[in-house]
């Protein structure tokens, strides 16, 4: 009897699973949407499984069909393709089941059908992305999700802002899917095949031309500044376990494409290492700038997104100088480190968004200023967002603090290193602790604002905790950050084996220092928790018999307290913003107040992106001016189709 592959399984499961409830359930609501986040959450269960089990045991395969008699579609699972997977996996599983009570507008049945086909194509296409073999299967499923994610970014097309968001991610999709063909067709003409195993062989100056070329296109995917600028675009625009989708395993397969050709070229030069760390510290640092100047729950998060992308590039380039260095325990610290932040960020990331979709669901905004007091009436809500909070601040006891103390410990082997490789090595270690602190400082500022205090607008106090279906994915996502955080070693030991599986010259590296460290850690985490159960058991016993009462904080003399009285993020954030003006110029409207009975007055402020302003000249300007002058071709006859389709056919038939 013929075996059929569990992963071709799992992917062909999601895509029925978006294809079927739209052909045939379309008119039947519920049952429709039942159908679909179950089949999905069903596909993504077997594909996780089955990527646990080969990462855990070493486990290689390979695959390959004839695609038009002209190509092969092949496919290759390694261990780096198989951590990848799990995060791709297990964040759309939870995003399936989160979309059951999230995607609730009846109203929408077809646009709620179609979501869940393009939702589909995403997850299997990001999947076959991360195991694609040769160049023409790579572009095929590169460019399926990248089509599948702009559809579900405009799901909202009504909306002006929507599709704006839809046209920008469009442009930047395509203009970096254009560079990666550049360099694809570089390999291809010194190697005269479709296939990656020629990129070693090619000369030095055409490696450092593939390496760039391909650093742009997947950076560009990947949200590395300055190609970030679609980003805190489409990412408040998709719905919210979309967002949770594009910001948790999306960009990470830009991240996979730079590791994938940096292995693949071997060219293990320090340039390399210092282009990557130089992106990442810039990434890092002005990602988390931005975020803390944003009014908007979801752009916050998102220009989160630009900050983690750039300490996975740190840890990524400490990697990569280590290779360069011959500094095996450097190599693995970095790139282990970095690949275990790839995974928890997909954890705490998802689950940030998704406490933001739960937010935005009940209250109707995004926007911080006119939230507060949520978690009294959400506490479960509010409760996990923290722990997301925690962890992407990178504190103990939780996951984010696992991943950064490896690129960390990483970082500080490399400052026994000399001139050049110390320099940036110590850069490093400083920009990971400005990213730590300034990240604090947004996430108390959202915590604040949002969570704690006063409602600031009847949508703050109408709120609500119901939808079983979308409290659970954060519940989990939320004790997955705490476990990896207190029993960090078989997360660590697979970040390790995905390493290994980049086969980049040093040999095998004992792993037991490793895992001494994560038990270190180990230790570490459950002391913390032992005296914190302690005190709670101390004061439970004292407290015992006595009457505890409640009563108003202190007003600073007011005896009238209200919610306008409250700190705003904008207040909060002010003089941190002062600091990095120039970086990030702060444009405030507010008029004057005269007179001894001053009118009514408001305060606005913006952050600006000195990439959006430029890049918006440099590349999404000419591109539609291109677009425009082109316009001719399309005048709606259909006799004209059908000659640009002969045209077509016949200039091919000379190629193939």
């Amino acid at each position: 009897m013929l075996a059929i592959n569990p992963f071709f399984l799992a992917v062909g499961i999601i895509l029925g699973s978006g294809i079927l409830p739209l052909l045939f359930l379309w008119r039947r609501f519920v049952l429709m949407k039942a159908v679909a986040s179950f089949g999905i959450t069903a596909g993504c269960l077997i594909g996780l499984i089955d990527a646990i089990l080969k990462l855990s045991h070493g486990v290689d395969w390979a695959s390959s069909a004839s695609y038009l008699h002209a190509f092969r579609l092949a496919f290759h699972m390694d261990g780096l393709s198989a951590f990848f997977l799990m995060a791709i996996f297990l964040v759309s599983l939870l995003a399936a089941v989160y979309s059951y009570h999230y995607m609730d507008d009846a109203q929408k049945t077809i646009r709620v059908a179609v979501h869940y086909l393009f939702f589909s194509l995403l997850v299997a296409s990001m999947a076959l992305v991360v195991t694609a073999a040769n160049m023409i299967t790579f572009m095929l499923c590169w460019e399926i999700m990248s089509l599948s994610s702009f559809f579900l970014v405009v799901y909202n097309y009504e909306n002006d802002g929507n599709r704006k968001a839809g046209y920008l991610y469009f442009i930047f999709s395509q203009v970096g899917a254009m560079v990666i063909l550049a360099a694809f067709g570089v390999i291809y003409s010194h190697a005269a095949s479709f296939g990656f195993e020629g990129a070693a062989a090619l000369p030095e100056t055409a490696k450092l031309l593939v390496f760039v070329l391909a650093f742009i296109g997947f950076g560009s995917k990947a949200g590395v500044f300055p190609f970030h600028v679609w980003l805190p675009h489409a990412h408040p625009a998709a719905p919210s376990h979309i967002s949770a989708i594009m910001s948790g395993v999306m960009i990470k397969c830009g991240i996979y494409g730079i590791l994938r050709i940096y292995a693949l070229l071997g060219w293990h030069t320090p340039l390399s290492g210092y282009i990557v760390l130089v992106a990442g510290m810039i990434s890092g640092i002005l990602g988390v700038v931005y975020a803390l100047g944003q009014h908007d729950i979801k752009r916050l998060l998102a220009y989160h997104s630009v900050e983690n992308i750039g300490i996975i590039l740190i840890g990524i380039g400490l990697g990569m100088v280590g290779v360069a260095a011959g500094n095996p325990v450097m190599a693995l610290l970095g790139f282990g480190g970095g690949l275990l932040h790839v995974l928890n960020h997909a954890i705490f990331k998802s689950l940030l968004f998704m406490g933001a979709g739960m937010v935005l669901h009940k209250t109707g905004t995004r926007t911080i200023d006119v939230l507060g007091g949520v978690i009294k009436k959400m506490p479960i809500t509010g409760t996990t967002f923290l722990i997301g909070s925690l962890a992407i601040c990178g504190l103990p006891p939780f996951n984010g603090f696992v991943s950064e103390f490896m690129i960390y410990i990483g970082g500080f082997r490399g400052a026994a290193l000399g001139q050049a490789d110390f320099a940036l090595s110590l850069l490093a270690i400083v920009s990971l602790a400005v990213i730590g602190g300034l990240a604090l400082a947004c996430f108390t500022k959202v915590m604040g604002v949002v969570f704690q205090g006063e409602p600031r607008s009847r949508a703050a106090e109408a709120v609500n905790e119901k939808g079983t279906s979308m409290i659970t994915p954060m519940v989990v996502l939320a004790g997955a950050c705490l476990v990896i955080g207190v029993f960090p070693g078989v997360f660590a030991g697979m970040a390790l084996k995905a390493a290994e599986a980049l086969q980049l010259g040093y040999g095998r590296v004992p792993l037991a220092p490793f895992m001494q460290l994560t038990g270190n850690i180990t230790l570490g985490a459950l002391l913390f928790f032992t005296v914190l159960v302690s005190i709670l058991v101390l004061r439970i016993f004292l407290y015992r018999g006595k009457s505890v009462t409640a009563s108003g904080t202190w007003g600073c003399g007011f005896t009238q307290p209200t919610a306008r009285m409250q700190y705003t993020g904008s207040s909060y954030a002010g003089s941190i913003l002062e600091f990095f003006g120039p970086l990030a110029p702060l444009e405030e409207n507010h008029p004057p107040i005269e007179g001894r009975f001053p009118a009514k007055t408001y305060y606005q402020s913006h952050v600006h992106d000195i990439a959006e302003r430029h890049m918006q000249g440099v590349i999404v300007s000419p591109v539609l001016a291109a677009f425009d002058k082109l316009r001719w071709l399309q005048h709606g006859d259909i006799h004209l189709y059908i000659g640009y389709i002969l045209l077509a056919i016949v200039v091919l038939l000379f190629f193939v």
